[in-house]
């Protein structure tokens, strides 16, 4: 997938409903999905789930997300977002705020033969990551989450869930 580095400016978050990919990109990307519950352990060591390590391939890149979870995107992926980011107005005060944050904690890591990534603690300490954790496949990306914290926004979300359908797919007819 090459990098999208035209993308013209806007003032939407990356990866929001109003920015579409092309259509190849759409077959180029990983799909990661569902939920696992991995152990981390005392050096910040997650073994991922085998089916989500040939997705990631050699590389990703692990970052702040929103709702403290710790972001895990395909280096690509990470490309495509932070080429995306850098077309944003550096007059825009939400666009310099969300640059700072979301660049600053991201770092570049790879697989070990194990399959474990290694989760570095200003990460670990950002999401409230401890022993139980939860990761889960969003599409173009995964998130590691404090189980705990995992069960409460879904406890708190699942409600919408469903009211929300028609503003996020409004052209989709779900």
């Amino acid at each position: 997938m090459a990098d999208h580095t035209d993308a013209p400016s806007t003032h939407a978050a990356p990866g929001t409903p109003s920015q579409s990919l092309p259509d190849d990109a759409y077959d180029a990307a990983p799909l990661l999905l569902g939920t696992y519950t991995p152990k981390i352990d005392a050096k910040g060591r997650v073994a991922l789930p085998a089916k989500m390590r040939t997705q990631l391939g050699e590389g990703m890149v692990l970052a702040r997300g929103q709702e403290r979870c710790v972001t895990i995107l395909p280096r690509q992926e990470f490309r495509r977002i932070a080429a995306r980011i850098q077309h944003t107005s550096m007059g825009d005060k939400a666009a310099r705020q969300y640059l700072r944050i979301f660049l600053s904690g991201a770092v570049d890591t790879e697989i070990d033969r194990q399959g474990r990534v290694s989760v570095p603690q200003m990460l670990r300490d950002y999401a409230g990551l401890g022993d139980d954790i939860v990761i889960i496949g969003v599409g173009t990306r995964a998130e590691i989450w404090n189980a705990g914290a995992w069960a409460d926004y879904l406890a708190q979300n699942e409600q919408g869930y469903a009211d929300i359908t028609d503003d996020v797919f409004p052209d989709m007819g779900f």
